[in-house]
């Protein structure tokens, strides 16, 4: 016969606990996987370019230099950062600094193959009368889409510009509700345009912040496009007209962007130089004369380069955080933004920029990679540079019943 053992009141106590854990996992198990986890607080959303938290300038003992223009703005298009501005927001008239709206749309529909390069465009009486700026193309006389964007950037050309909004969108009406809904997507709340060459209209105004934003865009969105800004002359019709942008001539690092001038908006320029792999843009506007545009835009040029130093963050050598997954085929999940960043700060300061992370926790699997689990504050001196959405890196199934179940009663003695 057995002799019935008695268990030490210690081991009897563990048993009950770990009883009651088990059906705490079993009950848990039973539950949909959506219960397990809460959700992460919503991201900031990813700050488009010039648009960053803090201006760069604000951390620097460098003081951003006295430009002389009514309104202006620096940023580092790598990072997206805004160095230092003045009267960012205020309202202008753009004159032709539209055309990089009307360009970037144009650059849209190449992408999409709704026009081609080598495609004729009629020409137009609409386009033929356009006032201001010209680059004489003439009705019944053949002009091609590579002619027309060549007119409107390098020579400025009002006409050019409104054949080719003809040409995409059926009228010049027509391609300014394009024109808007692009500005609307990319973030533009301050601006709003009336027509594709920047004739004056009390309705047709922007900031220079927001033309910061666009010019970026255009950039980043189509770098198959953007040589045109760099080229220095352009003949057509017999007529031979340099770029009006000085500063090509005077610093070969800069290769755009654009110049604008009318009575009320003064003489503006955005111009954009790319050093290394970094590249830094301003935008400035209300100068006096096309000399002091240049001048002044050049001065922002070398202080944002001399002064700033840009860093790239959380790339395939640095994939951010390794942390704990419960109840998944694997026992760590790596978490980071959703693709590298690159991060401004005031010169030798790199080194000093803290990553502050906000996260779910517990992590409980399934986890899908791409699923955004918190968000990541990158700062310096105490103050948010950036947000980004901290997301998962990969795939983590979920674990068997058995598996889950050691997850859970692991988590019950935490």
């Amino acid at each position: 016969m057995k002799k019935n053992r008695t268990l030490p009141s210690s081991a009897a106590f563990s048993r009950r606990v770990l009883a009651g854990a088990v059906l705490s996992a079993m009950m848990a198990a039973s539950a949909p996987a959506w219960t397990q986890q809460q959700p992460a607080a919503p991201a900031a959303s990813a700050a488009p370019a010039a648009a960053a938290m803090t201006p760069v300038s604000e951390l620097s003992a460098v003081p951003a230099p006295t430009i002389a223009a009514r309104a202006w703005i620096t940023i580092d298009v790598n990072s997206g950062q805004v160095l230092a501005a003045a009267n960012p927001d205020m309202q202008i008239e753009p004159a032709s600094l539209t055309k990089i709206m009307t360009a970037y749309v144009v650059f849209n529909a190449l992408k999409e193959k709704r026009i081609t390069l080598d495609q004729q465009v009629p020409v137009s009486e609409h386009a033929w009368r356009t006032g201001g700026s010209r680059m004489f193309i003439e009705p019944r006389k053949p002009v091609t889409v590579d002619e027309l964007i060549q007119g409107m950037i390098v020579q400025s050309g009002n006409d050019a510009s409104a054949a080719l909004a003809e040409a995409v969108g059926g009228s010049e009406q027509a391609f300014a509700a394009l024109m808007n809904q692009e500005a609307e997507r990319l973030g533009l709340a301050h601006t709003h345009f009336m027509n594709a060459t920047g004739l004056p209209d009390p309705q047709h105004v922007t900031t220079v912040a927001d033309l910061a934003v666009l010019s970026a865009a255009l950039i980043n969105d189509h770098p198959d496009y953007y040589h045109y800004y760099k080229q220095k002359e352009f003949t057509y019709n017999k007529i031979t007209q340099p770029n009006r942008n000085r500063l090509l001539w005077a610093d070969p690092s800069v290769d755009g962007m654009k110049t604008g001038h009318t009575d009320a908006a003064g003489y503006c320029l955005v111009s954009t130089a790319l050093r290394g792999d970094r590249r830094v843009l301003t935008v400035l506007a209300g100068a006096d004369s096309e000399a002091t545009r240049a001048e002044e835009s050049l001065k922002l040029l070398n202080w944002s380069f001399q002064n700033f130093d840009t860093v790239k963050l959380y790339d395939k050598s640095q994939p951010g955080l390794e942390v704990r997954v419960w109840e998944g085929t694997v026992e760590t999940v790596k978490l980071g933004p959703p693709k590298p960043v690159s991060l401004t700060v005031p010169r030798g300061k790199s080194g000093e920029i803290k990553p502050v992370a906000q996260r779910t926790d517990p992590l409980v699997a399934p986890l899908t990679k791409g699923q955004q689990v918190g968000t990541l504050q990158l700062t310096l001196d105490g103050k948010v540079l950036r947000t980004e959405p901290l997301v998962v890196q990969d795939d983590v199934e979920r674990a068997g019943f058995f598996g889950r179940l050691v997850d859970m009663v692991k988590r019950k003695f935490q």
